[in-house]
């Protein structure tokens, strides 16, 4: 008998049923939809021409390539489509339907459960019990971190250290694969420059550059990669590409994209994580431009595959290939599985479609089996890669070192937007301290987006953290002022403002509640949602000195509660270690060094807002005040015809990279090595950056780069490179930045790098409105042949083609 038919036959029964739509956050939607339904199986046989039984698994021996070639020569069609099919136990359950697709070899994948006896029995039936003996993927969300719980990514990003971020994530999969999990949805390397996204906590932020070296740090923390082999986990970069830049700040909605932001934007942090290692990629559900993401050819076969020579495997999202019908893009889940393998998806998420067209679809000649093949040797390079890790041993969870590195974590990440010298806060000069506010005692609402496995019991609060600070040296009171972040009830503001009036300073805990924030969890507004801005007004009234500690997923527009307090400090969802941490910065055992990964608007209505923007051919003067509220008639006439809005002033809140500290650093003695810089070649920029305070700290030294003249406008200024450095009181460092015409390069609307002589300037300071007072000038540009006719629209972004005018 052979394969083909075989896969045929091996399609029996009705045997239950494995919903793709079975749990909320943890993997994907909870509303209704039909149930896929998985056929009964029996154990297929080897083919008529095999004698002996198969090798197994893991008695095959040879080099890489040689082990999953005969693994695949001995798989029967049902086994292969088997490899490329994800399920969901139903009821976080191993029933014994499941378990007999598994014997059959018929999965290859089984997200995690959350109990780690369902998934160590899934394995060994899958190893020991299945004809090839070959071992399943166990996935499981371990965005930041398993039951030690780091800050979200976007609270990650604002430490700007990678190796810090590295060290995260390695401590997420060593706790990973104590529970049995070998493959995590992380990281998530979606630009975003729209806070009205609920997902732009999950995210890195807005600048390719710092969004891509940190999701290789992700990476290389992820997987643990020693001599070609995977001893952590598997990562995965998602979602590929544009999800991001979802119309309207609204999940799941169409990405309409330039050329050249895909290419000069969404693509980079992509490619740094192929340049990392990364095994697997996760699609987009969104369309870009017109394609579902899940069914993008050029950018699945051509850009990842192709041209960027990525061997590891592509999963859809949740759901994402079947959604094609509802997107009007496949007439029915046949058609969306075809679609979807050829496009170059190799694994489908939780959907089985796969499982019950693509044999089918080989019989109907609608699919090669060289396809299917490239799938299936893609899958099992990432099994036999991860085969001879050793086991992780249980109880590696909330080890002391790990708590620790999440508190430090946390140290580094939170940003100080303001400080009228209230701190660091004196403890022998307190005897009263108000803590108001609902995230100062929500031990899981600080956890935030995408903490399944962290637990309430687990989580150090503020309240908690200060009132054993201050045992014995402060009374602590304490008032909540509401219920929760979003409550409308103002009943209670009165007995807060109370409490803060008895005080000698009132530290008032604020921000989003963790379900405001993460996946479908976006927002029309960003101001402060619930009654929180009537309770720090009221508790500002008292003339009580005020603290304001934000706990949030996303930027906020928070002009108002910044001019009412003292001092702000913004700490994102910090996890598990938020309230120790908060407490050390709070009273000056460490400095604030935290920098924006994105920017903070004034009014939601500047969404999208983001530093590297284009120049207009009509920018507003930098003097601009807008009309509304300004008690005249009309705006001057140097103010109109500009570009800006009538009610609001130019510019964000807060800058990217923006981020006070308890010391003061200057910058002086900006230089360029030369003044003009030839192609293929390097140049040097360096600035002298002092410590001009009192208070040892570290700095995150930014540098900015402007090309002036372009035949594709670009942006005012684009980051090229940071350091994070340490610098005790009064002392300097001179700080050096190497840029090559590669880091000078951009892509155009036809996908071409393209290398421009001309004018650039360049400036090093501590957040992105740095003068750009270096000069340096690009000598001549480099040829190359002119692209192809048959290119297609979004054809290479690699490294060896370079184009320039």
């Amino acid at each position: 008998m052979n394969t083909r038919r075989l896969a045929t036959v091996l399609i029996v029964l009705v045997v239950g049923s494995v919903s793709p739509f079975a749990i909320a956050q943890t993997t994907g939607p909870s509303y209704d939809a039909p149930a896929a339904t998985a056929p009964a199986v029996v154990a297929p046989q080897p083919a008529d021409t095999q004698e002996a039984p198969p090798l197994r698994f893991d008695l095959i021996a040879g080099d890489l390539d040689q082990r999953i070639d005969r693994l695949i020569d001995q798989m029967t069609t049902a086994e292969k489509i088997g490899q490329l099919t994800q399920i969901y136990p139903s009821d976080d359950q191993l029933t014994e339907e499941t378990a007999q697709r598994i014997r059959a070899g018929l999965i290859g994948s089984v997200f995690y459960p959350g109990k780690r006896s369902v998934a160590e029995e899934a394995q060994r039936i899958a190893r020991e019990e299945s004809r090839l003996g070959i071992p399943l993927l166990i996935a499981r969300d371990v965005i930041h971190g398993l039951r030690t719980v780091f800050p979200i990514p976007l609270g990650q990003a604002a430490t700007w250290n990678p190796a810090l971020v590295e060290e995260g994530a390695r401590i997420a999969a060593d706790e990973a694969k104590s529970e049995r999990i070998d493959w995590t949805f992380a990281p998530m390397v979606d630009i975003s420059r729209d806070a009205r996204w609920g997902r732009i906590a999950e995210t890195l932020g807005e600048d390719p550059l710092l969004a891509g070296e940190l999701a290789a740090a992700m990476v290389r923390g992820f997987q643990q990669e020693q001599n070609g082999q995977i001893t952590g986990v598997l990562a995965c970069a998602k979602h590929f590409v544009g999800y991001g830049f979802a119309e309207g700040g609204r999940d799941y909605n169409r990405v309409s994209i330039s050329q050249a932001d895909l290419h000069n934007v969404a693509l980079p942090p992509f490619k740094a994580t192929v340049d990392a290692g990364c095994r697997t990629f996760m699609t987009t559900f969104s369309e870009v431009n017109g394609l579902p993401g899940t069914a993008h050819t050029p950018l699945l076969r051509d850009v990842l595959k192709r041209d960027w020579g990525f061997s590891g495997f592509v999963v859809s999202d949740w759901g994402s290939i079947t959604e094609m019908v509802a997107h009007g893009f496949a007439s029915d889940t046949a058609d969306a599985a075809a679609l979807s393998i050829q496009a170059g998806v190799d694994m489908d998420m939780c959907t089985l479609a796969y499982e019950k067209h693509l044999a089918e679809l080989i019989d109907a000649g609608q699919l090669s089996t060289e396809r299917l093949d490239d799938a299936v040797r893609r899958v099992l390079r990432c099994k036999v890669e991860l085969a001879s890790r050793s086991p992780q041993p249980v109880g590696m969870l909330l080890r002391p070192a790990s708590l620790e590195a999440a508190r430090e974590t946390v140290r580094q990440s939170v940003v100080l937007l303001k400080n009228d010298n209230i701190l660091p806060l004196d403890e022998t000069k307190l005897k009263q301290v108000a803590v108001i506010g609902p995230m100062a005692d929500a031990p899981v609402q600080q956890l935030g987006c995408w903490s399944l496995d962290g637990k309430a019991e687990d989580s150090v609060t503020p309240l908690a953290a200060l009132r054993d600070r201050l045992d014995g040296v402060a009374e602590v009171m304490y008032a909540p002022g509401a219920k929760n972040t979003f409550d409308e009830d103002a009943s209670v503001i009165e007995k807060a403002a109370e409490v803060a009036s008895q005080a000698d300073v009132a530290l008032l805990f604020v921000g989003e509640d963790a379900t405001l924030s993460g996946e479908a969890r976006c927002r029309v507004s960003l101001d402060m949602p619930g009654v929180q801005a009537e309770l720090i007004e009221a508790v500002a009234e008292t003339g009580t000195p005020t603290v304001l500690v934000f706990l949030a997923g996303r930027p906020m527009s928070i002009g108002d509660q910044v001019e009412q307090s003292e001092a702000v400090m913004f700490a994102w969802h910090p996890g598990t270690m938020a309230g120790p941490a908060i407490a050390d910065l709070l009273f000056g055992d460490a400095s604030p060094s935290g920098k924006l990964p994105v920017t903070f608007p004034r009014s939601v209505g500047q969404t999208p807002i983001y530093y590297a923007h284009p120049n207009t051919g009509r920018p507003s003067p930098d003097n601009y005040r807008p009309l509304v509220g300004s008690g005249e008639d009309d705006l001057p006439g140097e103010f109109q015809y500009r570009s800006h809005y009538l009610d609001e002033e130019l510019g964000p809140q807060f800058p990217f990279g923006f981020g006070l500290s308890y010391t003061s650093f200057d910058y002086s003695s900006g230089s360029v090595s030369r003044q003009t810089i030839e192609p293929n070649d390097t140049i040097t920029l360096s600035a002298k950056v002092t410590n001009t305070g009192t208070v040892d700290a570290d700095e995150v030294v930014q540098l900015y780069v402007r090309d002036k003249v372009a035949r594709s406008v670009r942006p005012v200024r684009e980051l090229k490179g940071f350091q994070r450095i340490r610098l005790p009181a009064g002392q300097s460092k001179e700080v050096e930045f190497t840029l090559s015409t590669k880091d000078l390069a951009y892509r155009d609307n036809e996908g071409n790098l393209v290398v421009e002589p001309g004018e650039f300037t360049a400036g090093i300071g501590g957040d992105s409105t740095v003068e750009l007072d270096m000069k340096f000038t690009l000598e001549e540009a480099l040829t190359t042949a002119a692209p192809s006719a048959s290119q297609p629209r979004i054809p290479t972004a690699t490294t060896g083609d370079q184009a320039v005018r």
